[in-house]
């Protein structure tokens, strides 16, 4: 078998046990950090150790150095084993620099946000339950996180980080840190120059969040749901891994069942953890022809 072939047949093998369970989803441990894929209204990519991308899937524990992208009109929500949420909106670039419990229980990751907008969030139950020291890099800016709710985006001549609640401090690149400790205060450097502190005015606030969270009625997958799209049966291998293929270079993870019906096998690609008939109806309807396949069928 040559090198080629055998590479098919693992992805073969992966995705037939992971559509019948013999690969497990990770579950937060209690004794180490982690971060995990909680919900991805697609497509989003993660490339790790120098491998080809590979679709983002609910339950996808994350690894330093992981490098997540988002494509247009996508959207990511990771969960932390602190209780933190991290949001991604669409065509951003996300890499997890280091992820640690320390000593003292207490929650070490350093972030990287190379382009896009992100939200960090800590609810009141996990800023009590274990400390934290999170370090977020926004481009040429540094957010020094002690369980808080901000809000930041990063473009090619722009960074800007909204406090929400609670406090940073907000360090550029060859300059003096920046103590932010007020609620809705936000920070702009352009080209290179730190602007002065100011409020954020709500309505801008508003549009801002909107950019980081899951919108409904656009197909998100999410940890624990039922439904599912079957974008259509093949009678070999290799034409089921061509559409598989397909489907998962553009972002969505896609999962390969056999199907037995008397003496014939079939396979069928099916892309799970949609978490309602309208999800999976809206999504479908975005999908209809876009692999070849026009009959999308939905189910529980």
């Amino acid at each position: 078998m040559n090198a080629f072939a055998s590479i098919r047949r693992s992805s073969l093998l992966a995705a037939l046990a992971l559509s019948l369970g013999l690969v497990t989803i990770p579950a937060f441990a209690a004794n180490k950090a982690s971060i995990v894929v909680e919900g991805v209204q697609m497509p989003a990519w993660v490339e790790r150790a120098g491998a080809r991308p590979e679709p983002l899937a609910p339950g996808m524990e994350l690894k330093p150095d992981d490098r997540l992208t988002t494509g247009a009109g996508s959207r990511l929500l990771l969960r932390a084993s602190d209780g933190s949420a991290i949001k991604l909106g669409e065509n951003a670039t996300y890499r997890l620099d280091s992820l640690s419990l320390r000593p003292g229980n207490i929650f070490q990751a350093a972030m990287n946000v190379l382009e896009g907008a992100f939200r960090f969030t800590t609810d009141t139950v996990a800023k009590k339950r274990q400390r934290r020291d999170v370090n977020i890099r926004i481009a040429t800016v540094t957010a020094g996180v002690r369980g808080t709710d901000l809000w930041g985006k990063s473009e090619s001549e722009k960074q800007i980080v909204c406090l929400i609640e609670g406090r940073i401090e907000v360090t550029p690149q060859n300059e003096a840190s920046i103590a932010m400790d007020r609620p809705l205060q936000f920070y702009v450097r352009e080209r290179g120059q730190s602007q002065p502190i100011a409020a954020v005015p709500a309505e801008q606030l508003r549009q801002w969040a909107a950019e980081t969270e899951i919108e409904a009625g656009r197909g998100a997958l999410r940890r624990g749901g039922k439904w599912k799209i079957t974008f259509g049966s093949a009678d070999s291998q290799a034409a089921a891994l061509k559409l598989y293929d397909d489907v998962r270079k553009a972002g969505y993870p896609v999962s390969i069942m056999p199907v037995v019906e008397g003496e014939k096998r079939s396979y069928e690609v099916r892309l799970a953890s949609l978490t309602s008939k309208v999800e999976a109806d809206a999504l479908a309807s975005k999908l209809k022809g876009k692999f070849g396949e026009e009959d999308l069928k939905v189910s529980m």
